[in-house]
């Protein structure tokens, strides 16, 4: 009768201890990477969280000695630029992701497009804003949405295009050549079977990138600049003023020696850092529905 193998670790046994060593380093290094993000929640909601009410959302901000006010154009400002910034990036993203993982994947136009991409993923913030400036601002004469827009945009390329190639290469090859083995021609194949099993993907790309773009200081100060008023109040044009935004605001609030501005501040950057949440959640539901 054979006895049962003892599968206990012994802590004598040398490769035992290193793994334990390891394990243990390994959870240290987790929670104290843990406790500057918790930090700086415990302090947003802690400060953020006893001016935070309903009044902020839909009031314009305080001049200098005033107490009250709010910060709604500057969240109403942040949707728009960001919107611009989708509308310009979503469809050059994925078109260009279409032609490297499908059409170009193996010419030299491809490998300098990719090698581009990858670059501007680490490009500063604040160069594309001056880059917005020059191409924008100086050639329309004035800070704008519109030029905010194309500055943001700029930094959401690069996430969507690779992000959006990823998930078209890793639809199953054997659709692929099951719609070619029903004669569906090449067109048909990445619109009709590629792109709609690779959408849960390419959605999570784009929450990614407008979860960025929704943070960003420095491209704003370049081009859009600021606003105390709404945008739209005088009509469509409107959009080519200088406009609020929430990362702006709370740059500016967050200087100001007035005790009302800094609470202010810290409200919108509460109100920041739970619309990057949510939108990081949606964007992780959507990955998981898609595995």
């Amino acid at each position: 009768m054979t006895s049962t193998p003892n599968f206990n670790k012994n802590l004598t046994d040398p490769r035992a201890l290193t793994s334990y060593a390891l394990s243990t380093i390994t959870v240290v290094c987790a929670i104290l990477a843990c406790v500057p993000l918790f930090s700086v929640l415990f302090m947003l909601i802690v400060r953020g969280g006893k001016r935070l009410s309903l009044e902020v959302f839909y009031s314009l901000p305080p001049t200098a000695f005033d107490s009250g006010g709010g910060f709604g154009n500057a969240i109403v400002g942040t949707a728009v630029m960001v919107g611009i910034a989708s509308l310009i990036a979503v469809p050059f993203g994925i078109l260009a992701a279409i032609f490297l993982a499908d059409f170009g994947a193996d010419t030299r136009i491809a490998r300098i497009a990719r090698f581009c991409a990858k670059t501007l993923t680490g490009l500063p913030s604040i160069l594309a804003g001056v880059f917005a400036y020059t191409a924008v601002v100086m050639l329309t004469g004035g800070y704008s949405s519109v030029a905010g827009g194309i500055a943001l945009s700029i930094l959401m390329i690069p996430t969507v295009m690779l992000t959006a190639e990823e998930s078209i290469k890793m639809v199953p090859r054997i659709m692929r050549e099951a719609a070619v083995g029903m004669g569906c021609t090449k067109s048909q194949v990445m619109w009709k079977v590629m792109l709609p099993v690779a959408m849960p993907g390419m959605i999570t790309g784009v929450m990614l990138a407008v979860a960025r773009a929704s943070g960003e200081t420095a491209p704003l100060l370049f081009t859009a600049l600021f606003s105390d008023y709404w945008i739209f109040q005088g009509g469509a044009g409107d959009i080519m003023e200088p406009t609020a935004s929430l990362a702006v605001l709370i740059y500016n609030f967050s200087g100001m020696p007035f005790e009302n501005q800094i609470e202010l501040a810290w409200a919108a950057s509460l109100v920041l850092v739970l619309l990057v949440f949510i939108i990081n959640i949606i964007s992780r539901i959507i990955g998981q529905k898609k595995k």
